[in-house]
C-alpha cells in the first residue's frame, strides 16, 4: 500500500469513527476506487448506507466484506440486520445462525485492522520493555507483533534490531532479510541487513546490500561510509573483515525512522 492510500484510508478510519460520516464516507470511496480488498471499508460503508436508509447498496457492502474475510463477525451481524430491514427475514436468520455457530476465532480469521491495531499495541509494549532494558521480554512481545502481521516490514525491523543487541546474528538476519522482501525500498533495513552480515563474516553479500541502498538513495551517508570502510579494510580482497569500530549497533527504535508503524504493509 502506498503512502497517500494508506493516509486516506487513516483519516477515512478516524473520522468514521468520530461519526463524522460525510467525511469518512468521501475518503473510503476514494480507497476502494484505488483498492477493493479492504473489509473494514465496506464495512464502514455499508453502515453508513444503512444510516441513510439505502439498505440495498448496505447489503452489497457487508457481503463484500464477508467475501473478502469471511470471519469478520461484526460485518455478518450488520448484514443480518440489514437483511431483517429488507424483509429478507429467512436470509437475515440464515446468517444470524452462521454467527452462532462459529468456532472461536483465530489469528487467521482477524480482520487485517483489528490484526494490525493488536500488533502495534505489541510493539507499543515491546518498546516499554526495551527502554527498561528487558530486550529478551521486548523480543517476545515483537514476535507476536510479527506473527500477525508477518508483512509489517518495520515491525520485522525493529525485532531485528533486538535480536542483534541479544547476539542472536542468525535470527536478526533473518528478520532485516525478511523485511526487505515485505518492502524492498526500506533503506534501513537494507543497511542494518549488511551490518548483520558483515559480522557474520559475509563481507561481499553485505556490500550488494549497501549498493542496493545507494541505487535507492545515491546520497546515502551510512551506504557510502559503509562502503568506504570496507574498500580501505580490502584492499587486496583478503579475508572478511570483522565489524569495523566506528558503526553503530542497532537500536531498536531505529526502524521508526524509516517507516511508519504497523502500516507498511
Amino acid at each position: 500500500m502506498d503512502e497517500r492510500l494508506k493516509h486516506t484510508l487513516l483519516l477515512g478510519r478516524e473520522h468514521f469513527a468520530k461519526r463524522e460520516i460525510d467525511r469518512a464516507e468521501v475518503l473510503l470511496r476514494e480507497v476502494l476506487d484505488r483498492d477493493d480488498r479492504f473489509a473494514d471499508v465496506h464495512d464502514m460503508l455499508g453502515v453508513i448506507a444503512h444510516t441513510r436508509g439505502d439498505f440495498e447498496a448496505a447489503e452489497r457492502h457487508f457481503e463484500r466484506a464477508l467475501s473478502i474475510n469471511p470471519g469478520y463477525t461484526e460485518a455478518a451481524l450488520n448484514l443480518a440486520v440489514t437483511l431483517n430491514d429488507r424483509g429478507k427475514y429467512e436470509a437475515a436468520r440464515e446468517v444470524y445462525a452462521k454467527i452462532k455457530g462459529r468456532p472461536a476465532g483465530s489469528l487467521k480469521t482477524l480482520d487485517p485492522f483489528v490484526r494490525g491495531k493488536i500488533a502495534n499495541m505489541h510493539a507499543d509494549v515491546a518498546h516499554a520493555y526495551a527502554d527498561a532494558g528487558l530486550p529478551r521480554e521486548a523480543i517476545d512481545e515483537l514476535r507476536r507483533a510479527v506473527a500477525l502481521c508477518p508483512d509489517f516490514a518495520d515491525l520485522r525491523a525493529r525485532l531485528g534490531a533486538l535480536l542483534r543487541q541479544t547476539d542472536d546474528l542468525a535470527g536478526a538476519r533473518a528478520e532485516y532479510e525478511a523485511a526487505v522482501v515485505a518492502r524492498p525500498q526500506f533503506v534501513l533495513a537494507r543497511i542494518q541487513l549488511g551490518v548483520t552480515l558483515l559480522a557474520l563474516g559475509e563481507a561481499d553479500r553485505a556490500a550488494e546490500q549497501w549498493a542496493e541502498v545507494l541505487a535507492l538513495e545515491p546520497e546515502n551517508p551510512q551506504a557510502k561510509m559503509y562502503l568506504r570502510m570496507q574498500a580501505v579494510a580490502r584492499p587486496g580482497r583478503p579475508t572478511a573483515p570483522t565489524l569495523p569500530d566506528g558503526v553503530p549497533s542497532a537500536d531498536p527504535s531505529d526502524a521508526a525512522a524509516d517507516g511508519s508503524r504497523g502500516g507498511a504493509r
